[in-house]
């Protein structure tokens, strides 16, 4: 990370001008990530002036709050990487072409749920309720919050391998909690997918689509579809905007199926893939307009 042109020096050397020529050089090469680091230097400083055994070694002014290093980092611009309506196919036929088939399906989840990347990545296997066909989501935001399980996704969860591996302290082999997981991985759980996103993306001409970008592409294309503005909010993990949206209305699981699934075929429909979604979970191949795709 930037900060790491930092770490050799003592706090009581981090001036106004050493962190001013930090921040030039930095906002040169990746300002996003130093935009980040350089509110938590700020944070952590302030941090420090509050502390008895650190204060002295600081100048009476935070030395990161400067304009000239605001200046050097710049403002964050507005993301608008999305997915068109018309774009659906491609992108669904180069994802499909992944060769790992969890990367595959955690990178289709992320669109047909709207869910954070961190969101997805962290599902395990005892929050996916087959029975009720709900799939609880740790919610960075409100602890966890409950959506829909669609039927082509647990289409595609129904064909993820359930890896085992082996516990830290005793040895055994225990079964892997993680719905996507990697027998590669320190953890055994599937890091963030940028790369093979990236490459299906390329595949597909459409450079530049971010995993984020999935999630701002469920939002964008539900205003096809007219969904109530709530029912997507609450999908997603996104907190009520009015007093009436956060006190006075009340979903339950059955409601956000009945527009999530409607969400999932319009999609699919437009991804060019023919899918039965009365068929049980694993027993029955989703079609797409080019190829065969087993689920």
């Amino acid at each position: 990370m930037p900060l790491a042109a930092l770490m050799p020096l003592a706090l009581c050397d981090l001036d106004q001008p050493t962190i001013e020529a930090w921040a030039a050089k930095e906002g040169l090469t990746r300002p996003s990530s130093a935009r980040l680091t350089w509110r938590l230097l700020t944070v952590f400083l302030t941090w420090c002036a509050e502390q008895p055994a650190y204060a002295s070694l600081l100048p009476a002014k935070n030395p990161a709050k400067t304009k000239k290093a605001r200046e050097a980092l710049g403002k964050a611009g507005t993301k608008k990487d999305v997915l068109q309506k018309g774009q659906l196919a491609a992108w669904f036929a180069a994802v499909q072409q992944l060769q790992n088939p969890v990367i595959s399906a955690c990178i289709q989840m992320m669109l047909l749920t709207g869910a954070r990347p961190g969101e997805v990545l962290a599902l395990r296997w005892e929050d996916v309720n087959t029975q009720w066909k709900g799939i609880s989501i740790r919610d960075k935001m409100e602890g966890t919050r409950e959506i829909p399980a669609t039927p082509y996704l647990l289409h595609l969860l129904a064909a993820l391998p359930r890896r085992t591996m082996t516990e830290p302290k005793t040895g055994r082999q225990i079964a892997n909690p993680w719905v996507f997981s990697s027998p590669t991985s320190a953890t055994r759980c599937l890091t963030e997918p940028n790369n093979p996103q990236t490459r299906a993306c390329k595949a597909a001409g459409l450079e530049g689509l971010t995993l984020h970008g999935l999630r701002r592409s469920f939002k964008s294309l539900t205003e096809w579809l007219e969904v109530p503005v709530g029912v997507v909010a609450q999908i997603q993990g996104h907190k009520p905007s009015a007093t009436a949206e956060k006190h006075y209305t009340v979903r339950p699981l059955e409601l956000l199926r009945l527009h999530h699934e409607r969400i999932e075929a319009w999609i699919l429909e437009q991804a060019g893939i023919v899918f039965d979604a009365k068929a049980a979970p694993g027993a029955l191949r989703a079609v797409n307009a080019l190829r065969a795709v087993a689920v």
